[in-house]
C-alpha cells in the first residue's frame, strides 16, 4: 500500500515537472509554465530535482508567489536561480520578474538595470505575452524614473500587440505622458505613430480657449485620419469638446480694491485681465468680466443672490482667507468658484469650490519630488522659525517619507548669530571636535585635525529668503558642509533673471515659476512693458492672475480628468481630491551668478 502512494507521488511530481518545463527545442530554451500546484509543492520538487528543472521550478514558484502579492517571498524564491545559468528566454523571465519586485519597492532604477540583461536581445522571439509583460514593465520603470517620453515610446511600440481593455488603458497612458512633456520636448520621432502623439499634444497646448484648442484637435486628427489617437480620442480631449460646446460668458471678478491686500489684489487683476485682453487681440470671443470689490462685502449671501441676478456663471476669487475659509465651511455655494487662495484646513469644500494660490507647500513637494529624481536619499531641512515654516517643513515631509526618503534631522533658522551653530548641529560638527580632543588627550601630545561632518546627509532643503539663504551658503562651506547639495524653494530668489545675482547663492538649485524663468514669452513681454515690477518678485502674481483665467474655463475638465495637466505661467497645473490646484514647477541653478534653467 505505501508503496502504491509512493508510486501515485512519484507520478504526481513527475507531471507536475513536466507541466514547469520541457526540453528545450533551440538555445533560446523555453518559458517557466504556471503549474497547478502550490508554492510549497514545487519548491520540495525543486529540491531534488536536476539544475535545469529545478530553475524552472523555482521560477514558477517566485512568479506564483509574486501572483499572490507575496514579494518578500518571491524576492527570496528568485534569489536562489542561478541567472547565469538559464538559457535566454528563462533569463527575460526572470529578469521581468525582478523588474517587477522592484517597481513593488518603488526603485524604479533597479528595474530599468534588471531589464538591461543581455538575454532581452532575443524579446522578439518569445511569445507575445511574455513580450507585453516585459515591456510594460519597463515603460512603468521608465516613467516613474522620470524618463517621461521613453516611457510613452515603449507604450506605443506595444499598443498594436494589445485588445480590449488593456489596449484602452495602454492608449489613456500613452496620452497622460505626452500630455505631460513640456511644449519643447513634443518634437518630432521616427516612430510615425509616437510622432503623431507628439503633434497632437503640441497641437493641444499652442491654443488658448478651449475652443480654439478643439479647432486646433479636429485639424490635426483630418491630417492624421488612421492614426489611433484619431479613431479614439483620448478621453481628456473628448472632455475638453463638451467644454468647447459650452463656453463661459460671464465671470465675476472678486477681489479688495482697499486694504492690505490691495497691491495683492491689483497684481492679480492686472494679470487676469491681460490674458482677456490677449484673448480679445488673437480673435477669441472670451466671456465678459464684471469686477466686485470684496473689501466692501457685507454678506456673501448677497453677494451671489447679485452676481446670479447678473448672469455670472463662474466667481473667479475672493483671494481674503477668512472668507476663502467660509465658503470651504458651506455645504454648497450657487456659483462655481475658483477661490484665490487656501482655507486652513486641508479639509474637501462644497462641490462649486475650487482653490488656487502659490503654495509653498506646493513647492516643498516639488523639491522632494526633484531630490528623489536626481538620487538622494538622506536629507537635513533648514526653515524659518514660526508657522509658515512649519506648514513647509510639514509638506516637504509627507512628501519626502512617501517616497521613500529619509529626513535625518531639521533645523529652524531664526537669529543670524545662532546659524552657525544651527549647521554645526545638524552635521554633528562638535562631536567630531570632541572626539580630536579626546584623541589628542589620549596621545598626549597635539594633533592636527579638521572638523568633519556627518557623511549621511545627500542634500539640504532649504526653504529661505534672499537675505537668509546669502547667509547660510557660506556658513555652510564654513562649517565644512560646503560641498552638500542644497535645493530650495523660490522664496529665495529675487526674481531680476537680468541682473547679477549674488555669488553666495551659487550651486543653489530651486525651483521657480515658469513666468520668471522664461522671459521671452511674448505675454510676459507685454505685461512686464505696461508694469515693469511685473518683471520682479512680484511676477509671480500677475502669473497667478494669468493661470487664473486660463483655469476659468478647465476646471470641469481637471475635475473629471484628475490626470489632466495645464501648462500655466506659475507651473504645471493640476487638481487634487480636495480641488485644490496642485502646482509642479520647473527647475533652475545659480551659476557664476547667473540662474540657469534646468531639464
Amino acid at each position: 500500500m505505501i508503496a502504491g502512494l509512493r508510486t501515485l507521488c512519484f507520478l504526481g511530481l513527475t507531471a507536475l515537472l513536466a507541466a514547469c518545463t520541457s526540453t528545450p527545442s533551440s538555445n533560446l530554451g523555453e518559458l517557466p509554465r504556471t503549474p497547478q500546484g502550490s508554492i510549497e509543492e514545487l519548491l520540495q520538487q525543486a529540491s531534488v530535482s536536476p539544475q535545469e528543472q529545478a530553475s524552472a521550478l523555482l521560477l514558477a514558484a517566485a512568479d506564483l508567489a509574486h501572483q499572490q502579492n507575496d514579494d518578500g517571498q518571491a524576492a527570496r524564491i528568485l534569489q536562489q536561480v542561478p541567472l547565469d545559468g538559464l538559457k535566454p528566454a528563462q533569463q527575460v523571465f526572470a529578469s521581468t520578474l525582478k523588474a517587477e519586485l522592484a517597481m513593488a519597492r518603488n526603485k524604479p532604477k533597479s528595474a530599468l538595470k534588471a531589464l538591461s540583461h543581455p538575454s532581452f536581445a532575443r524579446l522578439s522571439e518569445l511569445p507575445v505575452e511574455q513580450q507585453l509583460r516585459s515591456q510594460l514593465v519597463r515603460a512603468k520603470a521608465l516613467e516613474a524614473n522620470g524618463q517621461t517620453l521613453e516611457a510613452a515610446r515603449e507604450r506605443v511600440f506595444i499598443a498594436p500587440l494589445l485588445s480590449d481593455s488593456a489596449a484602452s488603458s495602454n492608449h489613456e497612458a500613452i496620452w497622460a505622458l505626452i500630455a505631460s512633456l513640456p511644449t519643447e520636448q513634443l518634437q518630432g520621432s521616427t516612430d510615425t505613430d509616437l510622432t503623431g502623439w507628439l503633434e497632437l499634444a503640441r497641437a493641444a497646448k499652442s491654443a488658448g480657449s478651449p475652443e480654439q484648442q478643439q479647432a486646433a484637435i479636429d485639424a490635426w486628427s483630418k491630417q492624421n485620419p488612421q492614426h489611433p489617437a484619431a479613431k479614439q480620442l483620448p478621453q481628456a480631449l473628448d472632455k475638453l469638446k463638451q467644454l468647447a460646446s459650452q463656453p463661459l460668458t460671464k465671470i465675476a471678478l472678486l477681489l479688495p480694491q482697499e486694504g492690505p491686500l490691495a497691491s495683492v489684489a491689483q497684481a492679480l487683476r492686472d494679470g487676469f485681465m491681460a490674458s482677456y485682453y490677449q484673448a480679445q487681440q488673437n480673435g477669441q470671443n472670451p466671456p465678459a468680466i464684471e469686477l466686485y470689490d470684496s473689501s466692501k462685502l457685507t454678506s456673501l449671501d448677497d453677494f451671489y443672490r447679485q452676481a446670479q441676478a447678473a448672469g455670472v456663471q463662474l466667481v473667479v476669487g475672493p483671494l481674503e482667507k477668512p472668507l476663502v475659509k467660509q465658503l470651504n465651511e458651506r455645504s454648497q455655494l450657487p456659483i462655481t468658484t475658483l477661490a484665490l487662495n487656501y482655507s486652513d484646513n486641508g479639509k474637501p469644500g462644497p462641490a462649486e469650490l475650487f482653490q488656487f494660490g502659490l503654495s509653498a507647500e506646493d513647492e516643498a513637494r516639488s523639491v522632494a519630488r526633484r531630490a528623489w529624481d536626481d538620487g538622494m536619499r538622506r536629507a537635513v531641512a533648514l526653515v524659518p522659525r514660526g508657522e509658515w515654516g512649519d506648514r513647509v517643513l510639514d509638506a516637504f515631509r509627507q512628501s519626502w517619507l512617501a517616497d521613500g526618503g529619509t529626513l535625518i534631522a531639521a533645523e529652524h533658522v531664526d537669529q543670524p548669530v545662532q546659524l552657525a551653530q544651527q549647521i554645526a548641529d545638524l552635521f554633528q560638527l562638535r562631536q567630531s571636535e570632541a572626539r580630536a580632543k579626546r584623541l589628542q588627550n589620549t596621545l598626549g601630545t597635539s594633533i592636527t585635525a579638521l572638523p568633519a561632518r556627518r557623511q549621511d546627509v545627500d542634500f539640504i532643503f532649504l526653504a529661505a529668503t534672499p537675505q537668509q539663504a546669502q547667509q547660510i551658503k557660506p556658513t555652510l562651506a564654513f562649517q565644512y558642509a560646503g560641498d552638500v547639495p542644497v535645493y530650495a524653494t523660490s522664496h529665495l530668489y529675487s526674481g531680476n533673471s537680468g541682473q547679477p545675482q549674488p555669488a553666495d547663492l551659487n550651486g543653489i538649485r530651486f525651483c521657480e515659476t515658469p513666468w520668471l524663468l522664461d522671459s521671452n514669452d511674448p505675454l510676459h513681454q507685454q505685461v512686464v512693458a505696461q508694469w515693469p515690477q511685473a518683471g520682479g518678485s512680484l511676477g509671480r502674481l500677475y502669473a497667478m492672475g494669468i493661470d487664473a483665467y486660463n483655469l476659468a474655463p478647465r476646471l470641469s475638465q481637471l475635475k473629471s480628468l484628475p490626470d489632466s495637466r495645464i501648462d500655466g505661467l506659475t507651473g504645471q497645473l493640476s487638481l487634487n481630491s480636495t480641488q485644490r490646484i496642485e502646482r509642479l514647477l520647473p527647475w533652475a541653478e545659480f551659476q557664476a551668478g547667473q540662474v540657469q534653467r534646468l531639464p
